[in-house]
């Protein structure tokens, strides 16, 4: 069976670039945090950089996205009485008592003519669009307003073309949106 990460885990930085200059990362569905809903995200040389932990329920409304040491980078909080869905995403361990502006937010969008178009990201002033590929499974890539892709999440292969399980994806972003963010 395929390893989604090595048996020896190491502290790395969050960038790995492949050969078109994007950074390439594996997710994995699943949560390092017994009894959680979340998923981990590995470099392209298996080491993990990244953890998103729910610590409540699957449809929770708070989200955390975390380093390997367990800081909190953002937390996401699903903005109330919103009909298609609204996630706001804030800078550190936030709580909703904080007056604080979010630093990027996701809104879920639905087209009547095109049904590819999933989300509308803002981040500051650029907004980016999230896409369907086709069918659920196909996964998903993001682009800017001109329609250049910045980062593409499908479900990971194998150089042999074995495709992984439903739960292992693999995103290609390009580095200058995570220098955006973080």
């Amino acid at each position: 069976m395929a390893k989604v990460h090595p048996t020896e885990l190491q502290v790395s930085g969050p960038c790995s670039m492949n050969s078109a200059g994007k950074e390439t990362f594996t997710i994995w569905m699943k949560s390092l945090v017994c009894h959680t809903n979340g998923c981990t995200i590995f470099d392209s040389k298996g080491q993990i950089v990244y953890r998103v932990e729910n610590y409540d329920t699957k449809g929770s409304s708070e989200v955390h996205l975390m380093n390997l040491h367990g800081h909190v980078l953002f937390t996401i909080l699903k903005k109330k009485l919103q009909i298609l869905g609204c996630w706001n995403g804030y800078r550190g361990n936030f709580t909703s008592r904080k007056k604080e502006k979010s630093s990027f937010q996701v809104k879920k969008c639905c087209r009547i003519l095109r049904g590819d178009l999933v989300c509308e990201v803002r981040v500051g002033f650029n907004k980016y669009f999230m896409v369907s590929l086709g069918n659920k499974k196909q996964g998903f890539k993001i682009v800017n307003s001109g329609g250049d892709i910045i980062a593409e999440v499908k479900q990971k292969q194998l150089p042999t073309g074995m495709v992984l399980g439903d739960d292992v994806l693999t995103l290609e972003i390009e580095p200058r949106l995570v220098d955006l963010l973080l």
